[in-house]
């Protein structure tokens, strides 16, 4: 995996472009999602589709929303101390 990245694009390259998408969930799907217990992770997928794939096949939670980050928006998530890209394990 090759890393390219000039301030403005940050991508992964693995046969094609991807996308880093920040996934936000509840940690399980019994219990009615709150707001305050919303949390999120990063992950490397082609589509949004194949984000919530990899989530839905590796984990319980309840995913709420997946958002694509790229430029800018990737750039002040990756400042985040807390910032870490989740990989699977098949």
């Amino acid at each position: 995996m090759i890393h390219f990245s000039n301030g403005e694009l940050n991508y992964f390259f693995k046969g094609v472009l991807s996308v880093i998408y920040k996934v936000y969930y509840q940690n399980d799907k019994k219990r009615n999602p709150k707001r305050e217990e919303t949390h999120s992770l990063y992950l490397e997928a082609d589509t949004e589709v194949e984000a919530r794939a990899q989530v839905e096949a590796h984990t319980d939670h309840n995913i709420e929303f997946i958002e694509a980050m790229e430029g800018k928006t990737l750039a002040y998530e990756q400042e985040n101390p807390n910032y870490k890209l989740t990989e699977f394990t098949e």
